[in-house]
């Protein structure tokens, strides 16, 4: 399935939409509907998340079915005061990701679109050919240094940069502690520097303003 992925997430996900309460409770009472409307609402950015994490579409999909299907049939233990629903439709997807990682090795180097699931830097204001020609060879060398990062650490950077998480909840999301997340996004910088050239990280600064 050809799936739109575009950068980040439309909703914080340290909220809750106001009608949430309602919808569950009207799935709760078997209302189809509901169902439909939570799955649609969701559903584009977990399979961001996924997509992210393994790189590989088809996966990608399945994953966000398993994710959806089991938070569907766990709505009763969605506990509101314990996080948003959104950070816990990502705790579950990411669980589901890594289950996939083990029943197969999916390839690191798969990185096919994975810029424009959440970490592509962005398209030069400038369309001359120079300019285009430029900011394609950038995006093949962030391509390349990506392709070095662990899972873990491809985990945070999707979580940090293609989701918009705070690292309070990439800490809840990957079930290590804060610290950890932390630490995990400097070493992803620290690796992704490594791979990079000068001339390319100072391309990317110009261009991020990071």
């Amino acid at each position: 399935m050809n799936r739109e992925i575009s950068m980040t997430s439309d909703v914080p996900p340290s909220t809750n939409d106001p009608d949430l309460p309602a919808l569950i409770e009207r799935c709760l009472a078997g209302d189809q509907s509901a169902y439909a409307t939570l799955y649609e609402r969701y559903a584009p950015s977990l399979f961001r998340l996924a997509y992210s994490v393994l790189l590989v579409e088809q996966d990608a999909e399945d994953v966000l079915q398993e994710s959806l299907v089991y938070a569907f049939r766990n709505l009763h233990r969605y506990d509101p005061s314990r996080g948003a629903f959104r950070t816990w439709l990502y705790t579950i997807t990411i669980s589901r990701c890594r289950n996939a990682r083990r029943r197969k090795w999916l390839p690191t180097v798969a990185l096919a679109n994975l810029l424009s699931a959440g970490v592509e830097p962005p398209a030069p204001a400038d369309e001359s050919p120079e300019h285009r020609a430029a900011w394609t060879e950038l995006h093949e060398s962030l391509r390349r240094a990506l392709a070095t990062l662990s899972p873990p650490l491809r985990e945070a950077v999707a979580l940090r940069y293609g989701q918009g998480l705070t690292y309070r909840e990439m800490a809840e999301v990957m079930e290590c502690p804060q610290k950890t997340a932390e630490s995990r996004i400097r070493l992803a910088h620290e690796q992704l520097r490594k791979a990079l050239s000068a001339a390319d990280e100072a391309a990317l600064v110009e261009l991020w303003q990071v």
